[in-house]
């Protein structure tokens, strides 16, 4: 529609609005909307956690803030993307490595063998004190090993030297482990601990050592649009869609471990879990070193993982509590146990999960574009959650998003899962406040579309570092370049002062309001960019100044 100009009236003098009007107003920027742009822009938490520090001695509190590290844009823009930065380090240094990234363990000193030994006497004499039935002797020998297992733990041994002996270990069911017959055959070998890639060498004699980039999807539940709406939703299958995203985590597991055992060597994986435009999750990963397209389709279409759960097809009860048990509202029997229902289960799983056809695989060289442009790819939407990683734009993909995630809400996701009330069986541990079709697991959040666990997954040998060791050396090449020293900052570690920590709540009358927290924050991140920025001038300098005094020396320039 064309609007009518007014006689006398310019174009442009009709865009503009009348100074002084609600519409000039609205276009002058707010704030507090700059404060906190200016914050994003700087990487400062727009959440912050406000903790007070108690001096023990002096009795002086004073609130520090601290990120509050959230890893997802709608909940803190500028710790997601520390957080999405700190991934794609961990994903560089690990890819290309050329030497093993976690050393050997030390030799255990002589104390440590010591107090092993101990504790085998230990239990060789509360063995004895059992086949005698000497009570009296095993209480006094239970104390015994309490307090060596405190002595190695303080020695510096890791982990429990045995189970605990006043918890009762349950029985465990046995299943079998025969490869199902519709199942290809998988070559099985010794698993070598090396953890780096194969070395080639080119016809110039030029080594180096290549690694992979892989994408590995599910199965089809029926023909899709582009847009990742099914054609036909009523012969879709949601309800294998769903049973197997719960279980698409144990698939991965199963796949890394079948891919080892059958190049036999201890492969190392760092990458991502996100859904497809059809919502069914897929996983990028990087691989250290390379392994034969041919290799990766084999084993791919030869994992499966079994869901050993009772079967179940569709809800048909309504449950009650009727005080000591969960009921059936219309019979008023007392539905079957977790224990009766594993029993009644005979030799076929409730579910079996397996890889699709589609599988990518391409190499990747060190210190090249397509390296980085992976990681990027690989790190793309980790800081959304997964139902954001896809915009719904149409009907139809809002009713796709509808009918999966009922079929999501119904399935039931762990034993504990109150969803197995709806199909008259009493999950493990059954209690009164259990809401059936209610669970409280993630993967029945329509965020998460069925991706509940970890979505980012790294192997233990990919850099031999974890997340906080990543941070600490950020921080310490900061400090390099800034020309800082730990003994500037840090106090006498060998008698660290008295403090106490707790958390400030938000009505506490010492806690400063939030805008004036950010505007501390921002003022000094805009210090240390400043200083970060001078002392990389300052190196850029140093290194030109370098480069031309060596020209100078050999006699090149000059």
């Amino acid at each position: 529609m064309t609007i009518t100009a007014l006689p006398g009236l310019e174009p442009d003098e009709q865009a503009a609005p009348r100074p002084g009007s609600r519409a000039a107003r609205m276009l002058i920027p707010l704030a507090a909307d700059v404060v906190k742009d200016m914050a994003a822009e700087y990487g400062v938490c727009l959440r912050p956690v406000g903790l007070r520090r108690t001096d023990l001695d002096t009795g002086k509190t004073e609130i520090i803030d601290v990120p509050c590290g959230a890893t997802r844009e709608d909940k803190c823009p500028p710790c997601a993307k520390r957080a999405r930065r700190l991934r794609k380090v961990q994903i560089r240094e690990g890819w290309h490595r050329t030497d093993e990234p976690a050393p050997a363990p030390e030799p255990a000193t002589e104390g440590q063998r010591a107090l092993i030994g101990l504790r085998a006497h230990l239990e060789h004499a509360r063995d004895q004190a059992v086949r005698s039935s000497t009570w009296d002797q095993v209480g006094e020998v239970d104390e015994a090993i309490r307090e060596v297992e405190e002595a190695i733990a303080a020695e510096g041994l890791r982990g429990t030297v045995a189970p605990t002996h006043d918890k009762p270990v349950e029985p465990k069911r046995q299943r079998s482990t025969k490869r199902r017959q519709d199942a290809p055959a998988l070559p099985r070998q010794k698993v070598d601990p090396r953890t780096v890639g194969r070395v080639y060498t080119a016809p110039d004699g030029a080594e180096y050592r290549p690694s992979m980039w892989l994408t590995v999807t599910l199965d089809s539940y029926g023909p899709v649009r582009p847009d990742g709406s099914p054609v036909d939703p009523s012969t879709y299958d949601y309800r294998r869609a769903a049973w197997d995203a719960i279980a698409f985590p144990r698939l991965l597991d199963r796949f890394w471990q079948n891919l080892r055992r059958c190049v036999g060597w201890n492969v190392q994986y760092a990458g991502c879990v996100e859904p497809q435009r059809r919502l069914a999750p897929h996983a990028h990963f990087a691989i250290r070193g390379t392994i034969p397209r041919a290799v990766l389709r084999e084993v791919a279409a030869a994992t499966y993982h079994q869901v050993w759960w009772p079967k179940v097809d569709a809800p048909t009860c309504r449950p009650v509590w009727d005080g000591d048990t969960w009921c059936d509202s219309a019979t008023g029997t007392p539905l079957a146990s977790w224990d009766e229902a594993l029993d009644a289960i005979e030799d076929e799983p409730a579910h079996v999960i397996r890889f699709g056809v589609q599988l990518r695989a391409e190499g990747v060289n060190a210190n090249d574009s397509n390296a980085e442009r992976a990681i990027g790819y690989i790190t793309k939407y980790i800081t959304k959650s997964a139902a954001d990683c896809h915009a719904v734009t149409t009907d139809r993909q809002r009713d796709h998003l509808e009918r999966f995630w009922r079929e999501l809400r119904v399935t039931p996701c762990s034993e504990r899962c109150a969803n197995w009330l709806l199909y008259g069986i009493q999950p493990k541990n059954a209690h009164a406040r259990l809401r059936p079709g209610n669970c409280k697991g993630r993967v029945h959040q329509r965020s998460t579309l069925g991706i509940g666990g970890r979505r980012i997954l790294v192997s233990r040998d990919w850099s031999g570092k974890t997340l906080a060791d990543h941070r600490y050396d950020a921080r310490a090449w900061v400090k390099a370049l800034l020309g800082v020293s730990d003994n500037d900052t840090a106090a006498d570690p060998e008698s660290p002062a008295p403090v106490a920590w707790e958390l400030a709540r938000p009505n506490d009358p010492d806690l400063p309001p939030m805008r004036h927290r950010l505007l501390r924050a921002l003022a000094q991140r805009i210090q240390w960019r400043n200083a970060l920025n001078a002392a990389r001038d300052r190196a850029a300098q140093y290194d030109s100044t370098a480069v031309l005094s060596a020209t100078d020396d050999n006699g090149v320039k000059g």
